[in-house]
C-alpha cells in the first residue's frame, strides 16, 4: 500500500506557495468558470422564487426550466472552452521545454 504525505509536509508545501503542480500559486484550487456560471444560474432561480415567495413579484412556475437548463448549457460551453485553452497552453509550454519534450501531450504515445 503506498504511503501518503504527512500533513505537515502538505501544509509546508502550501505555506511556501507551491501548490504541488510545479508552479507557484496563491490559491488551493484552479479557477473553474463553468462551475461559477452553473452556480449563478441556480442562485438566480432561487432568488426569483424567493422574491415570489416574499410577494415582491410574480414568478411563473415554468421559469426555472429555461434559467437552469440555459445556465447548464452555457456552463458546459464555457467549461469546454476553458478545457481547450488549458490543453493548448500546456501543449505550447511542453513543446518549448529545453529538455526532452514529450512525444505527445494528447495522451497517445504511439510511435510512428
Amino acid at each position: 500500500m503506498p504511503r501518503h504525505e504527512s500533513g505537515s509536509e502538505f501544509r509546508n508545501e502550501f505555506r511556501n506557495g507551491h501548490g504541488g503542480n510545479g508552479r507557484e500559486s496563491r490559491f488551493l484550487h484552479d479557477f473553474r468558470p463553468g462551475r461559477l456560471i452553473a452556480g449563478l444560474a441556480v442562485l438566480t432561480t432561487a432568488l426569483l422564487y424567493a422574491g415570489d415567495a416574499a410577494g415582491s413579484w410574480q414568478t411563473p412556475w415554468y421559469v426555472a426550466f429555461p434559467v437552469v437548463f440555459g445556465g447548464l448549457f452555457l456552463s458546459g460551453a464555457v467549461s469546454w472552452t476553458h478545457y481547450r485553452m488549458r490543453r493548448r497552453r500546456s501543449a505550447i509550454s511542453a513543446s518549448s521545454e529545453k529538455y526532452e519534450a514529450p512525444a505527445s501531450t494528447s495522451g497517445s504515445q504511439a510511435i510512428m
